[in-house]
């Protein structure tokens, strides 16, 4: 009986860490985008791309270019690199928007690209990289 109760146990144990080892691989992995400020960390690449394809692009009329910089010795965009400041004014211009939806047209929880924002880029940009061109 003793024998027979030691087997169960390991048996158990054996079981137990093989499928905690099983389910640790199915973690979401860490965000594949770096250096996200405004944005959350674990935006997906669909959310992250109608963001930059219909927010920003459609709305100031603008390429990835205009906020990122190239890499060095390549025509290659450096989206982690900070070294434009048209980046940083995107960023500034991402919280205003937030706070604007949050404060005056009581949007729950506002998040970039979300369909009831009532302010957004275009708002004021209209297509133009400077607003009122």
């Amino acid at each position: 009986m003793l024998v027979n109760k030691r087997t169960r146990v390991v048996t158990g144990l054996a079981v137990a860490v093989t499928i905690a080892s099983i389910t640790a691989g199915w973690a979401k992995p860490d965000s594949e985008f770096v250096n996200l400020k405004v944005l959350p960390k674990d935006v997906s690449s669909k959310i992250l791309q109608h963001i930059m394809i219909d927010e920003f692009e459609d709305g100031l009329g603008v390429n990835c270019a205009f906020c990122h910089a190239e890499q060095k010795g390549s025509h290659k965009l450096d989206y982690v690199s900070d070294a434009k400041p048209e980046k940083q004014i995107a960023r500034s211009m991402m919280r205003m928007t937030l706070k604007l939806n949050a404060r005056y047209f009581q949007v729950h929880r506002p998040g970039l690209g979300d369909p009831g924002l009532v302010v957004t880029c275009t708002t004021c940009h209209n297509g133009k990289p400077m607003p009122g061109e």
